[in-house]
């Protein structure tokens, strides 16, 4: 993918929380999963994959947080989207700043969707700088599907995890009271999303942190510019670096992560995988 998407297949809605309003990308039909954007921006393969979740029997909402909507990640452009997330109010980029503001927000949209869209409840598929906002949503009861993609935050602590500690045991015990599992994914020589950090998660939860790890090999040679030059690791295993092969292992991680979702949010239903 080199262009930019238009994204004429979702709905635009203005959806605000606490008299903050956000633009959020909706498409399709049954319990509502929001995917979240990754560096720098709601990008094409961002939308492919909010796109394979749509047509995986869901209604997927993509809120727009940082970045030009559906724009091709460019080095340039890029860039300047990383250095003002990393100094807004919204988010922690570094160690010692807690948990980012922007998933009280978050958290609200969860609650507005599931009052939607109905079902037991929402899934949240977090990317990159969001990946894990993915973790921190499960603070909401109606959250019980997080996915954490690559997890970068804090950018300058490998081992860390971008939650403050009475966040983390609210976590933790509401994993343990209501039996949720967090499903992760990361390439193994990812410098952003190191095995250090799979690790925090593991201590802070035990057996409801399913992390998995892909071989480097496995990574798309070819990314986009902002990630060839500016990420410059293996690093986004569904999006960027995703491969569209039959077999191959990122097309084997899409789909644990939709059949995932498909288990906890259409119990006892089946639906197909998106063709590839």
């Amino acid at each position: 993918m080199s262009d930019d998407d238009p994204i004429t297949d979702f709905t635009r809605r203005s959806v605000s929380v606490e008299g903050v309003k956000k633009t959020v990308y909706v498409a399709g039909a049954g319990p509502a999963v929001v995917v979240l954007p990754e560096m720098p921006g709601i990008s094409p393969d961002v939308l492919r994959l909010a796109r394979w979740v749509r047509d995986a029997g869901f209604t997927v909402h993509v809120p727009s947080l940082f970045g030009a909507d559906g724009a091709f990640p460019t080095v340039e452009g890029g860039g300047e989207v990383v250095r003002r997330a990393c100094v807004s109010s919204e988010f922690r980029a570094f160690a010692g700043g807690g948990t980012s503001p922007v998933t009280v927000w978050l958290r609200g949209l969860a609650r507005q969707a599931h009052t939607a869209c109905g079902g037991p409840g929402v899934g949240v598929i977090g990317l990159c700088f969001t990946g894990n906002f993915a973790l921190t949503m499960a603070l909401e009861p109606t959250v019980i599907a997080p996915v954490v993609n690559h997890p970068s935050l804090p950018l300058d602590d490998p081992g860390g995890l971008e939650l403050d500690a009475a966040d983390a045991r609210a976590v933790r015990d509401r994993l343990d009271r209501d039996g949720l599992t967090v499903l992760a994914y990361r390439f193994e020589g990812d410098r952003w999303c190191t095995g250090q950090r799979f690790a925090a998660y593991r201590a802070l939860l035990g057996d409801a942190f399913d992390g998995r790890v892909l071989p480097d090999s496995a990574a798309n040679p070819a990314p986009p510019p902002f990630f060839a030059d500016l990420v410059g690791t293996p690093h986004s295993v569904v999006t960027a670096h995703f491969v569209d092969e039959a077999g191959h292992p990122t097309v084997q991680a899409r789909d644990e992560i939709l059949a995932f979702l498909t288990d906890r949010l259409h119990p006892g239903g089946n639906r197909p995988l998106p063709a590839t």
